[in-house]
């Protein structure tokens, strides 16, 4: 990091983009990112993807989780590619569905509660906090119970979250079930901080944006590899402190991976929406350019750090190296399908 005093609070100051943003755009570039640490994926089965999104899309449609003129935007998110590509070990299509179902209700909730499908930062608790509950279910008097079930069933988002959680739970252990919740309580957390920020135009510091990105990540489906594979990482073994440590690592690098992907789209929907290029160039009083590619360098660092302590941890414990193998097998599934999801993802021309 340069030695320029960071932006502390609300500040008018739009950090200089390249030398002609417009152009920039209109060249938009596609690929992997030059320099970004990767490890190659194992290749997705394109039948086995196409079986999962036939069986999500009828889920969504039983269910009425998004209107019609959506079904554009869930074809080009390519659910059953992105979990054929993140969950190489997947027991059966059924355990793989069910993480396509989770990934799925996650954006719902995402869409319509926080980002550009009817969100807002304005309330967002109240949403979050009913959110919640369609996973960590409400307990009072039967005519209290009545009443949530009703609202939850009242509203797509609750729904999605509801009905993909139970299906989560059919082979699930009740540890793993109830690691997935604590880990979305973790994601609402962030999406708080998020809003909060929005909301009073606040331009974090490099290392108070990536403690947000910590909880507002893809945790959650990191979280369920083990159960999608078929066996638990008992919770005395998941809870050390090192082990949580290389998962925080992992969730940390594939959610930068995201910044990294999604920065041109998100420059050419909302030029003050904050990621990690955005708050480095701000802080730094640099171009974007130079940001990017110090983003670049900070992902690379975070993803060497997970690949050592990984290996050490796996030395001697069967069960620890499969689950980290299978956390290392996300994170090259997500990179696989951020880079060559051409639908959602285009590169700015810094190369």
């Amino acid at each position: 990091m340069s030695g320029s005093p960071p932006v502390t609070g609300p500040s008018p100051f739009r950090p200089p983009g390249p030398p002609s943003l417009a152009a920039t755009l209109r060249a938009r570039r596609t690929g992997a990112i030059p320099g970004l640490r990767h490890r190659p994926a194992v290749p997705a089965d394109p039948e086995k993807a196409a079986e999962v999104d036939r069986r999500l899309e009828a889920w969504a449609r039983e269910l009425e989780l998004f209107p019609p003129e959506w079904t554009g935007d869930f074809t080009g998110f390519q659910f059953g590619r992105a979990v054929a590509l993140q969950h190489p070990g997947a027991l059966d299509l059924d355990r793989l569905t069910a993480a396509g179902k989770l990934l799925l209700a996650e954006n719902i909730v995402d869409d319509c509660y926080c980002e550009d499908r009817g969100g807002s930062p304005r309330g967002l608790g109240g949403r979050l906090v009913l959110a919640q509950s369609a996973l960590d279910p409400y307990h009072g008097t039967p005519e209290l119970e009545a009443r949530w079930r009703h609202g939850m069933e009242a509203d797509g988002s609750l729904r999605s979250y509801h009905w993909a959680l139970k299906d989560y739970a059919a082979f699930a252990t009740p540890s793993q079930v109830s690691r997935f919740v604590h880990d979305v309580a973790r994601l609402h957390l962030g999406y708080l901080g998020e809003a909060a920020w929005a909301e009073t135009r606040y331009v974090p510091r490099v290392w108070e944006y990536l403690v947000m990105r910590q909880f507002n990540n893809f945790r959650p489906c990191l979280s369920i590899v083990d159960a999608v594979d078929g066996y638990e990482l008992p919770e005395a073994l998941y809870a050390r402190p090192e082990v949580q440590r290389v998962t925080a690592l992992a969730c940390n690098a594939t959610t930068l991976v995201n910044d990294l992907y999604s920065f041109t789209k998100e420059l050419a929907n909302d030029p003050d929406h904050l990621n990690l290029p955005q708050v480095i160039a701000r802080n730094e009083r640099c171009g974007l350019k130079a940001a990017y590619l110090e983003a670049v360098e900070i992902h690379n660092r975070i993803m060497d750090a997970f690949e050592e302590e990984s290996a050490a941890l796996s030395a001697g414990n069967p069960l620890l190296a499969r689950y980290l193998a299978g956390l290392a097998a996300w994170v090259s599934g997500n990179h696989e399908w951020h880079a060559t999801n051409t639908h959602r993802y285009h590169l700015p021309d810094y190369w």
